[in-house]
């Protein structure tokens, strides 16, 4: 079979699909004109988030069988027509949930311990301490909406702190387990202090988060996203935000990570969360270390070795 791949993979995703006899084109650098011209013969794409696998590309692709989408989630691909055409699609979101289980609690930790503003302090000879007091997880009680790979790791990174942690998943049933208790919505409203999302972007959960969701929380929380920016309405929570009633938040995503073609709204959005010292932002780092790199190469090369 002939494979495609047009983002940057570790190299033994390379050598094992050429080692058991896939013929691989490695393009990491194509544009998606590039994309449409040449892969009529291919017959495995495999790809990150650059690219949106919409009608236009399954129209040129003609021979396509499977795509692997070597990172989690599925969003920039057009799962209706895939399901038309036939066309196997699945990603390696299980490689990189230590990563972002192991990052979203250290955003945790920033944003309580106000580690990025006293680094900034001390760099400038401001010693404060009074003015980084921080607040201990110690019996807080934290809630995950959506209870796979990544809601499960960061739940088990939790498993050290004295903490309760509830999960929420409309998908799961009769989940808990030693790391966290299932939960439904109204128990998430009511009980929990800090909010971490771990969803994939679907139209369901596309601006999930918004005021009519968070004015249903009985207590101030914290809020953390390290799976799609767009899951988030970010006009609204900046609203609750600014009121004082999400008291803090750690986005790694933002609905617009091209941030030189920002719209008017989202430049506005940007400006507020870059000067709120109530803000953590990274540039969506949470599943991306070298371990996890490597391991994303695996699971592709093992799934594809399977299908084979």
């Amino acid at each position: 079979m002939k494979v495609l791949i047009i983002d940057d993979v570790a190299d033994l995703l390379i050598a094992g699909l050429q080692e058991i006899g896939y013929s691989v084109t490695y393009l990491p650098n194509i544009n998606r004109a590039e994309i449409i011209a040449l892969i009529a013969p291919f017959e495995v794409l495999v790809l990150r988030t650059k690219t949106l696998i919409d009608n236009e590309i399954f129209e040129a692709a003609k021979n396509l069988k499977i795509i692997a989408r070597a990172g989690s989630g599925l969003d920039n691909i057009d799962l209706n027509i895939a399901a038309q055409q036939k066309i196997i699609c699945f990603n390696a979101g299980e490689a990189n949930a230590d990563a972002v289980g192991e990052f979203t609690l250290g955003a945790l930790l920033n944003l309580f311990r106000n580690i990025n503003i006293a680094n900034f302090q001390v760099q400038n000879k401001i010693w404060d301490r009074e003015g980084n007091r921080g607040i201990e997880l110690n019996r807080k009680t934290i809630g995950i909406i959506g209870f796979g790979n990544t809601g499960k790791a960061f739940a088990k990174k939790l498993s050290g702190f004295d903490v309760k942690v509830l999960a929420y998943d409309k998908y799961l049933k009769n989940y808990s387990n030693q790391n966290a208790q299932e939960a439904n919505l109204a128990e998430i409203f009511e009980k929990v202090d800090i909010l971490s999302l771990h969803v994939p972007l679907t139209s369901e959960t596309q601006n999930m988060v918004n005021g009519k969701f968070l004015g249903q929380f009985k207590k101030k929380i914290y809020l953390l996203n390290m799976c799609r920016g767009e899951v988030v309405n970010m006009p609204e929570t900046i609203e609750y935000i600014n009121n004082n009633i999400v008291l803090g938040a750690a986005f790694d995503v933002l609905e617009n990570e091209k941030l030189t073609t920002l719209s008017n709204q989202q430049q506005k959005d940007f400006d507020y969360l870059i000067n709120n010292k109530k803000v953590v932002l990274s540039p969506h780092i949470a599943g991306w270390t070298f371990e996890s790199y490597e391991k994303i190469a695996q699971s592709i090369l093992l799934k594809l070795t399977n299908l084979k």
